[in-house]
């Protein structure tokens, strides 16, 4: 399958690439894609030089999936021209989370709505989407009424630029241009992406209504305060979550063990619970510190964390990728 990874420059775009080459996707030819003044730079793959080319010559090779990782407006420039063209476009921006025409995927809960007539499928923000696997399989059981979730991001969320200046900071060097309205380093900043009119950031919304549209219920409340702090590897998430019906806490350890792309460390005795250092390059998201939350009835308190590098990005596209090659969801699709 020929497999286009557009914005291939780029932290994602890197990552993609990884997770294309682990998972052994049955890449027949990769394009890297990037804009103009990357043209002609090189990228590795499967321990190959490939020299990334432009847009339009990306189209004229008709891939037959195109991995976007190139930021919003390149998505919404350039997605309904590859679309046009027949490829199927699985893109990693908010450009088309939110777009009611388009699929909101994340494999473990929702890939099966997927058909050959959707051709531009969108990958959910980072932070929703290792609480929904989370949350889905609890959903399923218990009904979920009521989400409330505080998330502790890693500045790799923003890009290498945000890395640089973490570690420029850490090493005393405060001259480099900032990503950050303040200092990252030994700070916590209560403030990712824009402030809107309510007083809640994009991305707190983000989590609000893309929850929602994944899991398939409007009647789930969320509500968020996203952070920014000074740590790479993955996202923390402190998730309280409300039920309508009562739960078993053994119960609720033994779905989580069992649900797909979770790994449960919930053993606080032994100091074994999900950190960001050792969930670092996995694909799975870790789950523990489950206890039911004794200030009200049918609530339940948990920590998630994932590499959102990879599950929060990278690898889930991948996996929408395989769902599509697998199910023979990619092409032109024949009328009925």
């Amino acid at each position: 399958m020929k497999i286009a990874v557009v914005g291939a420059t780029g932290l994602v775009g890197g990552e993609i690439l990884k997770v294309l080459e682990e998972r052994n996707f049955p890449v027949t030819e990769l394009l890297a894609v990037a804009s103009e003044r990357s043209v002609g730079k090189e990228v590795t793959f499967k321990g190959k030089q490939i020299k990334v080319i432009g847009f339009e010559d990306a189209i004229a090779a008709k891939p037959e999936i195109a991995i976007f990782s190139a930021g919003g407006s390149t998505s919404l420039e350039l997605a309904p021209r590859f679309a046009e063209a027949g490829i199927t476009v699985i893109d990693n921006s908010s450009a088309w989370r939110m777009d009611p025409t388009k699929k909101l995927v994340v494999p473990e809960i929702n890939a099966g709505e997927l058909t050959k007539e959707d051709k531009i499928i969108a990958n959910p923000n980072c932070s929703t989407i290792q609480m929904v696997v989370v949350l889905n399989p609890l959903h399923q059981k218990y009904k979920i009424k009521r989400v409330v979730v505080s998330t502790y991001q890693s500045v790799t969320g923003t890009g290498k630029a945000a890395v640089d200046q973490l570690f420029s900071e850490r090493a005393g060097d405060h001259s480099r241009g900032k990503v950050y309205p303040h200092q990252i380093d030994l700070n916590v900043l209560p403030h990712i992406d824009v402030f809107l009119d309510n007083g809640y950031t994009k991305e707190e919304m983000k989590m609000t209504n893309e929850t929602k549209k994944i899991m398939g219920d409007d009647s789930i409340a969320v509500t968020a305060t996203t952070v920014r702090i000074p740590t790479i590897g993955g996202h923390s998430e402190a998730v309280n979550i409300e039920f309508e019906n009562e739960f078993d806490l053994d119960e609720v350890r033994q779905i989580l063990s069992e649900a797909e792309g979770v790994i449960l460390q919930d053993d606080p005795k032994n100091a074994l619970y999900p950190m960001p250092l050792t969930a670092h390059g996995k694909d799975e998201t870790f789950v523990g510190r489950i206890r039911r939350d004794e200030s009200q009835p049918k609530t339940l308190n948990l920590w998630i964390v994932a590499d959102n590098l990879r599950k929060g990005a990278a690898t889930n596209t991948v996996q929408i990728a395989e769902f599509l090659a697998k199910h023979d969801l990619v092409g032109v699709a024949q009328a009925v």
